[in-house]
């Protein structure tokens, strides 16, 4: 018998992750994205898988490095998808059936993403365009020579993106026929972010913030309109009145309504996620189930991915939608009838399913991970629950390794309010002994920790540490109140609640050794471990990832800074300059007793990594027990999608300052 040992740093070169289900509408097939470590381990490969589902045929569809967001044609017998061709990505296209991909796009900028017309015929697709090209979109490249950038907008840079290039994100509609003949059929000063064909091929419905009269920077505003355009005049219509926020639009099957995922800013960045119904003949838009206090949409933390999620899906017959919710630590698929008669959790168990697809009999084709499992592809059969697994990437390194498994409790806190919580053993923990504990905080706060597989914290229950995680109040997954309550009160009610949080851990479970704590957490995680060290000593040790130290300075310097302080913080630093330095963290530098550990990425521009700058210089001016770690080239989503080898890097750099620095027995 084989003795399975501990996980470790480097076993992520040997994961597999599995994404982007995309279920053919005529036969009981699914194409998805299979992703590994390159060999080099320079990066991430990716290539397109076809499997049955009933999970006894699979075979690899592409040859790519880099293929993802499979769609299949309306008739089921084509495939396109997204390669990455010199320095951009453009739409491939094959026969299911056999044949070589076949490249369909030449825009200049590459596509972003695209969308099949209803009769097949055309692609759908968006790119950047930048003034001037939208007559010439597949225009090629010409070598130039470096330029001083000028911006004129407040939203000049973007994290993952880097600095503004001038460039919109606009639709272009391609024929798939003759010539490939390209025209771009939105234009101007604005981006468009989400978009739908009509089911009839008409018209297009897309999603963007304009200049008006109540807000004439569109880059101020949190308000997005929907648009319609006819294809066969460009004539174009606003569809809404300015009143929400828009993630998501969709027609109805029957193409007689407009179905949005928006909100309605009441609670700021924080309110409710609703669907919305907007009769196109006329008539109000109207937010159904307003009255579920359940946040619509994936809002779960995991370093398995960066960005998660699926747009709503029509059942066969038109009458039911499907989406993703996010409530008490789980992600699952709810299905909503538009008639408003009700609505029902289609899938079951602790669990993230994080995309998912409806086949063309009903039944739903997940993409689910849960604690023990970074994620696979099953099968819902919806008569009865019954799911069949279709895949199991991981098989051959998970047979090698021990994992914990959380266990997941309810407490009160002070003022009587219930949080969720999970404690994670230390996977050799051995009868009547106490053990070192760990808390990390999740980032958002807007955002939920829950059941899904944790690398980070697996890899800290290997080296011997409790972990202790919960969802205070300011994240998702437990209702509007439970998630507006930090606006305002950051290192309020969201520090005491996990002070509240440790201490009954405490109590409740003897293996944790109170006097060997750690804390860690990035970007509002990182905000909070911060706060912590400041405002107690409790903790022997902490680390610091892609964190907010100085909202003065965040303000100005973070790509969200100018609206994402005021909402949260609310003020600025010209009318409200002591209220920001007050939530500061680095107002509190000199109580920091805890040895603190700074991890950041240098290309961060959501937390840039000035904010790690200044709280490590000042620790060092104080004389305190402190190190700073920069990641050359990273963004803020460097635990997520990083570059592997700086993945490793930061996992060994947490475990390894922990040890150093929390005793041992």
């Amino acid at each position: 018998m084989t003795t399975k040992r501990m996980i470790t740093p480097e076993d992520l070169y040997r994961m597999k992750w599995v994404s982007e289900p995309a279920v053919s509408p005529v036969q009981d097939l699914t194409a998805y994205v299979y992703k590994e470590v390159s060999e080099s381990r320079e990066g991430y490969t990716s290539h397109i898988r076809l499997i049955s589902h009933d999970g006894v045929e699979e075979r690899v569809l592409t040859q790519g490095e880099q293929d993802s967001s499979p769609a299949w044609s309306p008739d089921g017998s084509q495939l396109a998808f997204l390669r990455k061709s010199g320095s951009n990505r453009q739409v491939f296209m094959l026969p299911v059936n056999g044949g070589e991909a076949e490249c369909v796009t030449s825009l200049k900028h590459g596509a972003s993403s695209f969308q099949w017309s209803p009769d097949g015929t055309a692609l759908l697709v968006k790119s950047q365009i930048a003034s001037g090209e939208e007559d010439d979109p597949a225009a090629d490249d010409q070598v130039k020579l470096p330029e001083a950038q000028v911006f004129n907008r407040i939203k000049y840079k973007s994290d993952g993106s880097g600095l503004w290039n001038n460039r919109r994100s606009h639709l272009v509609l391609v024929s798939l026929s003759g010539t490939r003949e390209t025209r771009c059929i939105t234009s101007g000063d604005f981006d468009v972010t989400d978009y739908a064909w009509a089911p009839d091929g008409s018209s297009v419905a897309y999603v963007t913030s304009v200049s008006s009269e109540a807000c004439r920077d569109a880059d101020l505003s949190r308000i997005d309109d929907v648009f319609t355009v006819q294809l066969q005049d460009l004539s174009t219509q606003k569809m809404t009145d300015s009143s929400l926020s828009i993630h998501s639009v969709s027609f109805t099957p029957d193409g007689s309504q407009l179905l949005l995922l928006a909100d309605d800013l009441s609670c700021g960045l924080a309110t409710l996620t609703r669907i919305h119904l907007l009769p196109l003949q006329g008539g109000s838009c109207t937010a159904m189930y307003s009255e579920l206090d359940i946040q619509i949409g994936h809002s779960g933390v995991s370093d398995m991915r960066a960005g998660a999620g699926s747009k709503p899906q029509f059942s066969t017959d038109g009458g039911t939608v499907f989406v993703q919710i996010s409530h008490q630590g789980s992600v699952h698929v709810a299905a909503y009838q538009l008639d408003g008669s009700g609505m029902n959790v289609v899938t079951t168990g602790e669990r993230e399913v994080y995309e998912f697809g409806v086949a063309h009999d009903g039944r739903l084709i997940l993409a689910s991970a849960d604690p023990l499992h970074p994620g696979d592809l099953y099968v819902l059969q919806n008569s009865h629950s019954e799911e069949i697994s279709l895949t199991n990437v991981n098989n051959e390194l998970w047979s090698e390794l021990q994992l914990s498994l959380p266990e997941s409790f309810t407490f009160k806190t002070q003022d009587e309010w219930s949080l969720q919580g999970w404690i994670m053993k230390p996977t050799h923990l051995k009868e009547g002994q106490k053990a070192p504990a760990v808390l990390e905080i999740h980032g958002g706060p807007q955002a939920m920790y829950g059941h899904t597989f944790m690398l980070e914290f697996q890899l800290l229950a290997a080296a011997g540490y409790a972990v202790i995680y919960s969802n205070p109040r300011g994240g998702h997954g437990y209702g509007q109140v439970h998630v507006n309550t930090v606006r305002g009160d950051y290192g309020g009610r969201d520090y005491q609640d996990l002070m509240e949080l440790v201490d009954y851990v405490i109590e409740a479970y003897d293996c944790v050794d109170p006097s060997r704590l750690g804390v860690t957490g990035g970007s509002y995680g990182g905000f909070m471990t911060n706060w912590i060290v400041g405002h107690t000593d409790r903790f022997q040790a902490a680390v610091t990832q892609r964190s907010i130290s100085n909202w003065i300075s965040f303000y100005g310097v973070s790509d969200i800074g100018y609206f994402f302080t005021e909402d949260m913080i609310q003020g600025n630093p010209w009318q409200d300059l002591s209220k920001l330095w007050e939530h500061s963290p680095l107002a509190y530098v000199q109580h920091v007793n805890t040895p603190l550990l700074i991890l950041h990425g240098e290309q961060d521009l959501r937390c840039p990594i000035e904010q790690g700058e200044q709280l490590f210089i000042a620790l060092k001016r104080l004389g305190k027990t402190t190190s700073l770690v920069r990641f050359p080239g990273a963004d803020h989503n460097l635990s997520r999608s990083g570059h592997p080898a700086l993945r490793v890097q930061r996992l060994s750099h947490i475990v390894n300052w922990f040890v150093t620095h929390i005793k041992q027995e």
